[in-house]
Formats: structure tokens, sequence, C-alpha cells
């Protein structure tokens, strides 16, 4: 069961601004997000100036509040009842220190409520309070609409985008991933700078695949570990086009691999595939790294770690399993549809159907019984999100662009891992990311979560990001 997202709140008021107004807008405030799922962290009713700040003192209590949840606190919203007192909620954020995302929410006036005794102001009070944040060094992030009812769908869909930001910012934020053997010569599409992202707090752990090999071939097959990935494998696609010898190679390829993954905490993964795996281990990795990815551990092709990075971002922001895919063909004549594909490793929650294959391209090579273990079908249709982030070293810089699409139901009889990705201005994308120099490979998942994922690159990691719209 994935974890609940944690939301620290911080209601504003000010002593001249109706005050009943903060009491009530906290309440309702706190209701919505228990409707919408997330858990809160906020001052008591008895608290401070009635659970909300006004004051130095106040912001102390805050800030103490949010410090001693650290752990559980993914994100912050700030909701002005009424006009709010600005300085007492920079000083709330400054002393809580957590830098996580903060989302700035401001309460719409009544019309027929514009006495002295209801009037809000929140939305003079909104700039108030973004002009100290800015002040402050604070990022936030702003709502759709400058005044919004928290009880309307406007307010309700920026909360859910809210809690993809936060979740993304907290699971990318000093994370640890693992490449495994080195990049295939060819492949200079996936070069990286390990330097750059260690700089963003990105974590970049490296295994040679002879320590791979080698420990795999120590194993027994008659080993408890290697017994239970086994049938862990048999259960989780059809395996009859695959040998039992290709079934026991997987099950200790995969038991070496989940060991390193957790004894050097790592949240996903990257391998070297092409060729060295099937001429002298004799399997393809594909459904080993299908299984990690179905368990939201993403696995990406050809040691593409700025690759397995928008994957982990996509797991984060959709919590669902992420796929890395190639931009690969185009679609007969339309013009705003390619075919993706990889051969494939993709997670099977994405398939509409699947099962465990040789590996066309490579058994032409290597021979079938050395090219077991890819998992091929179609993808599901319905909407998508894909990203790419990727390193500019020549700029010192992490770069990403994301955007949304659908896959579709359009006719397509091919191999690996394929479908039909209907995006708007798909030849505006292309050639943008042919002029920029990006990778061939894109993450996929399902869902729409392109502007959590441009908000969370763009405001907390200050990456540079081109939304593609169309």
């Amino acid at each position: 069961m994935a974890k609940r997202t944690t939301l620290g709140v911080l209601v504003g008021t000010r002593g001249f601004f109706p005050t009943h107004l903060a009491h009530s807008g906290r309440a309702d405030m706190l209701r919505i997000l228990k409707e919408e799922g997330f858990d809160t962290v906020c001052l008591g009713a008895k608290e401070a100036t009635g659970g909300a700040v006004e004051n130095l003192a106040d912001a102390r209590l805050g800030g103490d509040l949010f410090k001693k949840n650290a752990d559980r606190i993914d994100g912050i919203v700030v909701t002005l009842p009424n006009f709010g007192d600005e300085k007492a909620i920079a000083n709330t954020l400054k002393f809580a220190g957590l830098r996580v995302p903060v989302l700035i929410h401001a309460w719409p006036d009544d019309v027929k409520k514009m006495t002295v005794a209801d009037r809000r102001d929140s939305l003079c009070g909104k700039m108030s309070v973004c002009n100290n944040l800015d002040q402050y060094d604070i990022p936030f992030s702003l709502t759709s609409l400058h005044t919004v009812d928290p009880d309307s769908k406007s307010f309700r869909s920026d909360l859910a985008r809210f809690g993809a930001t936060c979740r993304v910012v907290r699971g990318l934020t000093g994370v640890r991933v693992g490449a495994i053997g080195a990049r295939t010569g060819p492949f200079n599409t996936v070069r990286y700078s390990e330097k750059l992202l260690e700089a963003a707090g990105i974590s970049v752990e490296t295994l040679d695949l002879t320590e791979v090999l080698g420990r795999a071939n120590r194993l027994k097959s008659n080993d408890a570990a290697v017994r239970r990935k086994l049938q862990a494998i048999k259960a989780y696609t059809d395996c009859a086009a695959v040998t039992p010898t290709g079934l026991d190679r997987m099950a200790r390829f995969a038991v070496v691999i989940d060991r390193w993954v957790r004894d050097l905490e790592l949240a996903g993964t990257a391998l070297q595939c092409w060729t060295a795996l099937e001429e002298f281990y004799g399997i393809v990795p594909c459904a080993v790294m299908s299984m990690m990815s179905e368990a939201l551990l993403p696995s990406a092709c050809e040691v593409d770690i700025t690759g397995l990075l928008g994957m982990l971002a996509l797991r984060h922001a959709t919590r669902s399993p992420a796929a890395l895919v190639d931009w690969n063909n185009n679609y007969g004549e339309e013009s705003d549809k390619c075919v993706v594909f990889h051969c494939s490793n993709l997670p099977k929650s994405l398939f509409a159907e699947q099962r465990m294959a040789v590996q066309e391209i490579i058994a032409g090579g290597v021979g079938a019984e050395n090219a077991c273990g890819s998992i091929v079908g179609r993808l599901r249709a319905g909407p998508f999100t894909y990203a790419r982030v990727d390193t500019d070293d020549a700029a010192g810089a992490i770069r990403t662009y994301v955007g949304e699409g659908r896959l579709t139901d359009d006719p397509l009889e091919t191999f690996g891992g394929y479908g039909v990705a209907e995006i708007p201005d798909l030849q505006g994308l292309l050639e943008y990311i042919c002029a920029e120099g990006f990778e061939h490979h894109v993450a996929i998942a399902a869902g729409q979560v392109a502007a959590a994922l441009e908000d969370a690159f763009d405001t907390y990691f200050g990456w540079d990001v081109y939304r593609h719209e169309g």
C-alpha cells in the first residue's frame, strides 16, 4: 500500500481582518485535505491564534511543529482565509527549514459579504505572502486561479497536482540509483555526468557486469532465494516460450540484482544488456527488469541513468509503474502519431496483454536459446505522460522536457513492447528533441501529470524545463 502524502497546513490571519474566517477556514481546509486523501500536520485550534499564525510567537510554534514532523511532511499548504500576516507565514517556513514544496492558496471574497465583518482581502494578501517568500528565497507553487474556493473542483485538481509535485521532490531528493555494467560502446546517446547529478543530490552507484555474472554463476539452482524468485517469475507472466534453463538463469541473475539494490538502498537501476548478457550468460534481462519496474523500483535499458530519473519522477508522480521507450517509428502519414517501442522490459501493468518470449533482434546474432526473457505485447490505450531528464555537460546544467499524449488502439502488428502514441504537434516535439540534442529514449507512465513534473523540476530543483503542449 502506497504511503499517504502528508501536508503541513499553515493558516494565515491578521488581527484587524475577520478572525472568525481564519477559524472556519482552517477547519474547512483540513476537512477537504482529508477528503482528498492527504494526512495533515497543523497547529491545533487552541494553539497560537486559534491554529493560525499572525506574529513571531505563532511563527515559532508553527515552525517547531513542522520541524518535529519533518520526516512525515512532504509539502506545505499555506492558506489565507483573510489577508494574513505575510511576515509570520514567511518566518514559520524559515524556522521549520524543511525545503519542501509550498502551495499558496487564497480564499475568494463573496461579493455579497463585503462588510468589515466578512471581507477577506485574501487576493491582496497572497501577493504580499509571495513577495516575502521570494525575499526569503523560499520557492513556492501557485493555484490555477489566484483566489479559489477550496471546496471547488479547480482547487481539488490543484491539490492532486501539488501532491504529485511533493512526491516527485521527496522521491528524487537524495535518491540513490544503480548503474550495472558499462555503457554499450555505440550508445553515446546515453552518456551523462555523474558529477552534475551528485551536485543535484542524486548519487550513482556502479557495479561491474562481471561481478553480477560471477555471483549469479555461484548460486545454486536449489538455493532458497533462487527457488522463490523462479516461482515469482513464473507467476508474473506466461513463460511457456522460455526453456527451464533460461528461467533458472533469470532467477539467479535477479537474486543478485535484488540483493545489491537492497544492500545499497537503491531506488532504481539501469542495466547493460546489448549484447554481453546474451553472449556470456544466455538471457536477456528484460523480464527481470520488468518485474522491478512493476514493483516500483524502475529499471532502465542501456545504462541510461538519466532516462531512469525520468522513470523515477513518473513513478512518484503517478504512484504507478513507469517505462522507458524509444521514440521509434512514424505511424503512416499521420503527423501527430508515432510508434513507441522497446525490446522489451516494460512493466506488465502498462500492457493490454503480454507474455515472455525470445528477443527477436538479438536472437539473430546469439541464437534464440541465449535471448529468452523479453516481455512482449501491446501497450494499453489511454492517456499518458512522457518525461526526459538529461545532463547538459557543456552548460553544467540539468535539463528536461515533459508532456502528455494518448496511447491509441490504432492497428499495428509488430514485435517487442509497442504502442501507437498520439501527441499534439508531435512534429514540433520531435524537432525540439533533435535541435536540442536530447536522447531517443523517453520515460512514460499512465496518467496526466506533466504540470506536476514541470513544477517539481523547475520550481524546486531549478532544472530547465520545456513543457510541450502543442
